[in-house]
């Protein structure tokens, strides 16, 4: 027991490391594939689709090794859960697309309460003053940092709040399912990536021309070298971050993984201002500093509940010295009288 409890936060903290670290890594090699001074890759479902048939791949070959065992979940919970998860995808490129950059942050911000309220509805979970005040500030300071123009229209906004609903439903299924079927996060995650994968591709290249106008049948006949090369990197790095997502999100809950994903954000502007040459502003500055200030608070404020919490499910079953010396002096004194009746017992 005492070796498990040395290795469980080495293993916690590498499940955040390997999100972070891939995450920010796949947004930094889809700008190089996507952006019109890299390689024009415009078809951003589709690339999922890649993304989730290579994840699919690596579960495949790891059951068929034995290395992870393969445990029963019902078919109609993989593919609910995989229509949710593709409405997600779906939702934010499509919110993207019709909404300013700012209201899309704005519609990210907004997970993080809108995932404390369906855990709320659909677990009855609670959550400490701490903790609220502390997301509060995370938003703030991402807020401050990330969102600038804002423009919406009635499309725009349907897709968002479609977005919104579908990423906050997702996360916390992930969680929920495997706790339901005690499933490990690499094992559903090969049970649910071969769905969205097939999805994906299918209906991906038809999402993808209408959001940009542009069939990948007629990229492919042109595709360089180097873009074969970044979507590669872009499907191995998705691979890592999947599964981490999953052990995040199994270890920890959705909202701390919401709260992991403004970290990143964090990372992603920074990174982006070292290697791109992006715009950094004093504003920019500020809004970090306090969403990483916001990030530490709420990492104290979940030791407190889990702490709290501890404290109510362990009550003190142990006398104390006093309590003791009173029992002895008590069996010392002979035996006691029944107040009742006043004989002894």
């Amino acid at each position: 027991m005492e070796n498990q409890k040395k290795v469980s936060p080495v293993s916690d903290v590498g499940a955040w490391a390997m999100n972070v670290i891939s995450s920010v890594g796949i947004i930094m090699a889809n700008k190089q594939l996507m952006s019109a001074n890299g390689y024009s890759f415009t078809f951003a479902t589709t690339l999922t689709g890649f993304h989730f048939a290579v994840t699919a791949l690596v579960g495949f070959v790891s059951n068929s090794t034995g290395y992870t065992t393969s445990k029963h979940v019902p078919l109609w919970e993989l593919l609910w859960f995989s229509i949710v998860a593709n409405m997600s995808i779906t939702g934010m490129n499509l919110s993207l697309m019709l909404n300013s950059v700012g209201f899309y942050q704005i519609s990210k911000l907004s997970m993080i309460p809108v995932v404390c309220v369906m855990e709320w509805i659909l677990h009855s979970k609670q959550y400490a003053k701490e903790v609220k005040a502390s997301v509060v500030v995370v938003v703030i300071g991402v807020g401050v940092c990330t969102v600038t123009d804002v423009k919406v229209n009635a499309k725009g906004f349907i897709c968002a709040c479609v977005a919104v609903l579908a990423t906050s439903l997702q996360q916390i299924s992930i969680g929920s399912l495997q706790k339901k079927y005690s499933v490990g996060a690499f094992e559903l995650l090969s049970k649910t990536a071969p769905i969205q994968a097939l999805s994906l591709l299918v209906l991906g290249p038809f999402i993808d021309y209408f959001l940009s106008g542009r069939l990948i049948s007629e990229y492919m006949k042109t595709i360089s070298s180097g873009a074969i090369i970044f979507i590669l990197i872009s499907c191995m790095l998705a691979v890592f971050c999947n599964i981490s997502q999953y052990l995040c999100i199994g270890r920890f809950s959705a909202v701390s993984f919401q709260v992991l994903g403004h970290m990143k954000t964090v990372a992603v502007l920074t990174l982006g201002w070292l290697l791109f040459d992006s715009e950094l502003t004093f504003k920019n500055i500020g809004g970090m500093l306090v969403a990483v200030a916001g990030m530490v608070i709420y990492s104290w404020a979940v030791e407190v509940e889990k702490a709290a919490a501890k404290s109510i499910s362990h009550p003190k079953h142990s006398l104390s010295e006093e309590e003791l010396n009173l029992l002895k002096d008590g069996l010392e004194t002979g035996p006691i009288k029944d107040p009742e009746f006043g004989g002894s017992k």
